[in-house]
């Protein structure tokens, strides 16, 4: 049960696996590694990544425990450890907002718990666009887990045609059990 639970995290699939939830100006696209990212990614086995554009570009996927083989007894009196990573960047002629919310849902998609920070909006005039990690665990969280939503995305500043938006790659979620 280890390992990560997304599937296509860093878009070698193109968007298979994924729920595009907002999908605005010229629609969510995927690139190859670097890009035009001035940074390399540290993990250099990572060859693509997700791009926005100029309005919001949101994407989701719906990880089912119970279909993963986790067991609900061990869910609910062990109650493990819940991680979430993220890896985002911009471009270095465009700023760009990022989004991220990961929600823990009961069996019937009720909330138990919420990781939903404040956008980061990321200026490349005062940022060395390196990729940054968003990392989150959930603990102590209750009873009742099945269902974990993991959804990100953005949009870039300028407002200008094309994909100048964030960029995201490497996401996971891993549960420690």
């Amino acid at each position: 049960m280890s390992g990560n639970l997304l599937k296509n995290p860093n878009g070698d699939d193109d968007f298979e696996h994924w729920e595009l939830t907002e999908n605005g100006g010229d629609e969510w696209t995927t690139e190859e590694m670097p890009g035009d990212c001035v940074n390399t990614f540290y993990d250099e086995s990572v060859n693509k990544f997700f791009c926005t554009s100029f309005e919001l570009c949101l994407k989701r996927q719906m990880i089912d425990l119970l279909a993963e083989g986790f067991d609900p007894e061990n869910l609910d009196f062990v109650q493990p450890a819940v991680t979430v990573e993220d890896w985002y960047t911009s471009r270095t002629d465009c700023g760009c907002i990022y989004k991220i919310t990961v929600t823990l849902l009961d069996d019937s998609q009720e909330v138990i718990a919420n990781f939903q920070p404040t956008d980061v909006t990321v200026d490349p005039d005062t940022d060395d666009c390196s990729w940054k990690k968003v990392t989150h665990t959930f603990t102590d969280y209750g009873p009742g887990l099945r269902f974990i939503s993991f959804e990100h995305g953005g949009q870039d500043t300028k407002f200008w045609k094309g994909w100048y938006g964030v960029r995201l790659t490497g996401s996971s979620v891993t549960i420690d059990l």
